[in-house]
């Protein structure tokens, strides 16, 4: 007696399969052929369906709308931009800058108090000596701003890479160019932003201290309107030169920014601009008496025409400070140009 497999059974049990035309009603019955059968039954599929009840399902018909609201002026959404980075320093809720870089910046800001403390010793002491090392004058101003050692070698340079290291590169990396320019955010307004918040986290550790400073000298020595007179328009003179340095550093800083997706390499290369190029010059002027590189280094450039507009004694002599402020128009307007290229190209995706 021969007994069958329930495979078998079934495909005994299954109605014969017939092509259908299309114009046949459905049948529930499908027929499948394969591209390789092995001729035992595969190429012959039977597939029951249940009816369709109309409480199964829905298909849903989605509609886009425009948005007809009335957007926020322009300047609040440049201050949304720049106050994710400039609050970030001091508060939660914004850009997330690191405890380390908070940390430094703090150092910098009480290291560059030095001066102020140094003008409250020597007021209470009453020291002629002391105050003519400590106290305002033009070498000393200049020098609170341009001075190379420890200002333009350890802290400046080093606070304006840590803060354009991630500005823009990372909005390249993670994507976040598609949330500023999804929203009626032009490309100007999103590069002034960004330039803006790192120009001012500087402004606030260099002029900041700088205004303390000459507070300092008026407080402590008694100083009176002649005295002020006398004095502020080489104030005024320092405060253009540090809005020179400040700027120049940005912009070189942004433009490296924007051409890399990292925070490491904006940084990197904004020191080994501006101090590789000092200590190259610097070492081609002592073996070789010419100072033609110095029109390469930034900080030279600054220093230069720093030392014309404050008044101090100049220490580049082979070249007049034209040429200088000339070198540092070229290097901030090929730092823009890259910056305004690289930001033009940016998608609203990820790159």
């Amino acid at each position: 007696m021969n007994e069958s497999t329930p495979a078998e059974s079934n495909r005994n049990d299954a109605l014969p399969l017939e092509r259908e035309s299309p114009e046949a009603p459905v049948t529930g019955k499908v027929r499948l052929e394969a591209a390789w059968g092995s001729t035992e039954g595969d190429e012959d599929l039977t597939v029951n369906q249940k009816p369709k009840t109309e409480n199964e399902g829905h298909v849903f018909e989605q509609q886009y709308k425009p948005w007809n609201g009335q957007l926020n002026p322009r300047w609040m959404r440049n201050w949304s931009i720049l106050r994710h980075h400039l609050l970030g320093i001091f508060k939660k809720g914004h850009r997330p800058w690191g405890v380390p870089i908070r940390l430094y910046l703090l150092v910098v800001f009480v290291a560059s108090l030095t001066d102020v403390g140094m003008t409250l010793i020597s007021g209470l002491i009453g020291d002629s000596g002391f105050h003519s090392v400590w106290g305002v004058s033009r070498d000393n101003l200049y020098a609170h701003v341009l001075g190379f050692l420890p200002r333009n070698m350890l802290y400046y340079p080093v606070v304006a890479a840590l803060l354009v290291g991630g500005v823009i590169s990372e909005d390249r990396q993670h994507g976040t160019s598609a949330m500023y320019f999804s929203r009626p955010i032009s490309r100007f307004d999103y590069v002034s932003m960004k330039f803006l918040s790192v120009a001012l986290i500087q402004a606030l550790i260099i002029h900041v201290t700088l205004g303390l400073y000459y507070l300092a000298e008026i407080i402590t020595m008694g100083r009176g309107w002649a005295w002020i007179i006398d004095t502020f328009p080489m104030f005024l003179a320092t405060v253009v030169s540090g809005f020179l340095l400040i700027f120049t550093y940005t912009s070189i800083g942004l433009s490296l920014s924007s051409v890399s997706k990292g925070k490491f390499f904006p940084g990197i290369a904004l020191l080994s601009i501006i101090l590789g190029t000092k200590v190259l010059a610097f070492i081609v002027s002592n073996l070789f008496d010419r100072e033609i590189l110095y029109l390469i280094s930034p900080y030279d450039c600054l220093a230069h025409v720093g030392q014309a507009i404050i008044g101090t004694q100049p220490t580049y002599d082979q070249y007049s400070w034209t040429w200088s402020l000339a070198s540092l128009a070229a290097m901030n307007a090929l730092a823009l140009f890259v910056l305004s290229t690289r930001v033009s190209s940016m998608e609203v995706t990820r790159e």
